[in-house]
């Protein structure tokens, strides 16, 4: 496992949907960037037990969080804790890219 990364070495978008690239990981956490082209989304989901927390490096979203929905830009930081349905989405016209921590790491 490598122990530095490049964050604009590992940004990788996909056409058809967003793309998570992989920067570091352990049995205790995991840690990625999502990349979301104009109009992809991660659908709103829960984990039981684990926190995340989603830091915009570039672009702007909208997150839901619980009951909670809110545009964040580069620099703006979010957390979603164990059982809150969460979710985010890229209005465009820009690409997103997100730095992304769980912990701990889901079991799935």
């Amino acid at each position: 496992m490598k122990n530095f990364r490049t964050i604009s070495e590992t940004i990788q978008f996909a056409p058809d949907k967003m793309k998570k690239n992989g920067l570091f990981e352990s049995d205790r956490m995991f840690c990625d960037l999502y990349c979301f082209e104009p109009g992809q989304a991660q659908a709103p989901h829960t984990h039981e037990g684990s926190d995340k927390i989603y830091f915009v490096v570039k672009g702007r979203g909208l997150f839901q969080i619980g009951q909670e929905e809110r545009e964040l830009r580069e620099d703006e930081i979010a957390m979603a804790p164990s059982g809150q349905r969460h979710g985010v989405s890229n209005p465009g016209p820009d690409r997103l890219v997100l730095l992304v921590f769980m912990a701990p790491k889901p079991s799935h």
